[in-house]
């Protein structure tokens, strides 16, 4: 089952799996237990600006891993988080 960011972004309930800060930027590996669904939240700490991009299951640690290489992919123009 593959979740659309709509999906991801309105679960009642998340479980936060992973969690990683470097460099001012603020990575969650989140899992929607309802859904079934992980995504993966960026956070600039230094503009607050954000993105969260819905992932499939079996890619969820390389996404973790890799944010910007899945964002780059899907929509480019999240990029400007890291800007």
């Amino acid at each position: 089952m593959n979740a659309t960011k709509e999906e991801v972004m309105f679960a009642g309930h998340r479980i936060d799996l992973a969690h990683r800060r470097n460099d001012g930027i603020d990575v969650v590996l989140w899992w929607s237990p309802d859904e079934d669904s992980v995504s993966v939240e960026v956070l600039h700490l230094a503009s607050d600006a954000s993105f969260e991009l819905a992932i499939e299951r079996d890619r969820a640690l390389d996404a973790f891993y890799h944010p910007f290489a899945y964002a780059a992919r899907r929509s480019p123009e999240l990029l400007d988080v890291a800007a």
